[in-house]
């Protein structure tokens, strides 16, 4: 995982859980493109990943909520 404020500093971390479905699927009235609608709309899934301990050893105090990060997410 990389964190917009460090730059190329790499952080170790897992993926702990995820949303099954987009938050559209999960409202009360879901969107229903009947009318033939094909644009492509870019839906957001949540998704929980935690950080090694010794991945952010002297980091802790610098990352905050909701910081934007691009994450690798390598399959085994």
């Amino acid at each position: 995982m990389k964190l917009d404020s460090f730059g190329s500093r790499n952080f170790e971390d897992r993926l702990d859980s995820f949303s099954p479905a987009s938050s559209d699927q999960f409202s009360l009235l879901p969107p229903d493109n009947a009318r033939g609608n094909f644009t492509k709309v870019v839906q957001r899934v949540a998704v929980k990943f935690v950080l090694g301990a010794e991945s952010i050893k002297g980091y802790e105090s610098r990352i905050p909520p909701g910081i934007s990060a691009t994450v690798n997410v390598e399959l085994k």
